[in-house]
């Protein structure tokens, strides 16, 4: 089994925790969390979902920090060395499959991101709601414009992954996450000085507790589930690369803090922006690509240039919080492909990179431009999707759980949680109690509530 000096590990505390923050935070912070959090009762929303965070997110990622830094190996490989040769491999190589998938069409989405940012610098994004509307069906259903935005996305992505932990991953990390900070501020900023931007505001933070019901606390719960990527391996595999000396439940408190800050700024950047203006957002797509232009070019209008100039901050944001998913997602077939196979780290990029640019081809023609490129009545963008977020991840998250909870032995649990003892083991049977217990129920739950069942 390969050590952890040849596989190389993160240089820096910093390098941690952006690294495997920016695998946590992508596009649904920005298209899912605040229209969530506008619906479903505004603070009183984030306060339910700070619970969850608590309840399930944490505990979550502590255990598959556990199973990748005592293995310092791929997930597959980690979840074998585990188990001693028992078949709970089977929840690394899940793993594996689960992020070459979510990889393949996410970076679908993120090549039209990619697309608007050059359609914003090229100030091709004027008109009207139906202007908008149009240019974006017309985009999205061509042959060849966003697959090959989709492969320029995953060649991006390859180019950092090739380039190691340290020189590649932890170094675009430790750029791609300040900057796109400092972006969302200065939108926020924008935002919130317009007329009516403080509507918006209350909107997004005032309390609503009658709005808390049980649809509510289930969805919190999803949100909290999804936002942190638990279930797709690449916190296990990340976590590969952290030293013996980092405080593992620091760390992911640190994490989830950052995620949860970045799902609020997004918000503060959305609403005000489109309650000056008159227009209740919605979620997805039609928010990002339709409802967003729109909204910036009326909201910004007063002011010559800023709109543009709005837009193009905007666009190269997404592109950054895709970006820093996309190389944790790539990571975790690259990791896997070149240790199993014994070959080169760029041989191993390479097997990844091209897999997934079948996938992504697979899901861009799915959706408008070739016909009948669909899975049980679904295009296969969706399809792939709603594998993934309905059966895969609360599968291998549940799992996991029910692994480190009760089979792996307790002892080798406390001594990743206390550092072999040099940290206090504060809160371990608490800990413990909610990975055992909690954790399994909660993402039983939001599988049941995302198949319609409760």
């Amino acid at each position: 089994m390969g050590s952890q000096s040849d596989r190389g590990n993160f240089g820096t505390k910093i390098g941690v925790i952006l690294a495997t923050a920016g695998s946590a935070v992508g596009l649904g912070n920005i298209w899912r969390f605040p229209y969530m959090t506008g619906q479903n009762g505004g603070a009183a929303f984030i306060l339910v979902y700070f619970v969850f965070i608590f309840l399930l997110g944490i505990p979550g990622m502590m255990s598959e920090f556990i199973i990748g830094r005592h293995s310092a190996a791929n997930a597959a490989r980690a979840y074998k060395a585990l188990s001693r040769g028992k078949p709970w491999q089977v929840v690394g190589y899940m793993g594996v499959i689960t992020s070459m998938i979510i990889l393949g069409f996410y970076a679908v989405v993120a090549g039209w991101c990619l697309q608007y940012l050059y359609a914003s610098i090229a100030g091709q994004l004027t008109g009207d709601t139906n202007y908008v509307t149009t240019y974006f069906q017309a985009f999205s259903s061509d042959p060849i414009k966003p697959t090959l935005w989709t492969i320029a996305f995953i060649l991006i992505t390859h180019y950092v992954v090739v380039h190691g932990v340290r020189n590649g991953i932890e170094k675009a990390s430790n750029l791609l996450m300040p900057t796109l900070f400092v972006l969302m501020i200065v939108i926020v900023v924008a935002s919130c000085m317009l007329p009516g931007a403080m509507r918006g505001v209350d909107f997004l933070f005032n309390p609503d507790f009658s709005k808390v019901n049980r649809s509510v606390l289930l969805e919190a719960m999803g949100q909290a589930f999804f936002s942190l990527s638990l279930g797709t391996a690449c916190l296990c595999t990340y976590a590969s690369y952290f030293s013996r000396q980092t405080n593992l439940m620091k760390s992911a408190f640190q994490i989830a803090l950052i995620d949860t800050l970045i799902a609020i700024l997004a918000g503060l950047m959305i609403f005000p922006s489109a309650f000056s203006v008159g227009v209740n957002p919605d979620s997805g797509p039609s928010l990002i690509f339709i409802t967003l232009p729109n909204v910036f070019q009326q909201a910004f209008s007063g002011i010559i240039g800023v709109g543009y100039v709005i837009s193009i901050l905007f666009y190269g944001l997404l592109a950054l919080a895709a970006l820093t998913s996309t190389i944790s997602m790539h990571e975790i077939g690259t990791a896997f492909f070149y240790e199993e196979l014994h070959t080169t780290r760029q041989r191993g990029a390479w097997i990844e990179t091209i897999v997934c640019c079948v996938i992504g081809i697979f899901c861009s023609l799915s959706m408008g431009a070739v016909e009948g490129l669909s899975l049980l009545g679904m295009p296969f963008l969706d399809f792939c999707d709603h594998l993934t977020a309905q059966f895969l991840l609360p599968l291998g998250s549940f799992l996991t759980c029910l692994f480190i909870g009760w089979y792996v032995p307790k002892q080798v649990v406390l001594d990743e949680y206390t550092n072999w003892g040099t940290l206090r083991g504060t809160f371990f049977q608490v800990w413990l109690f909610a990975v055992r217990f909690i954790c399994p129920v909660c993402i039983m739950a939001v599988f049941l509530h995302q198949l319609g069942i409760i």
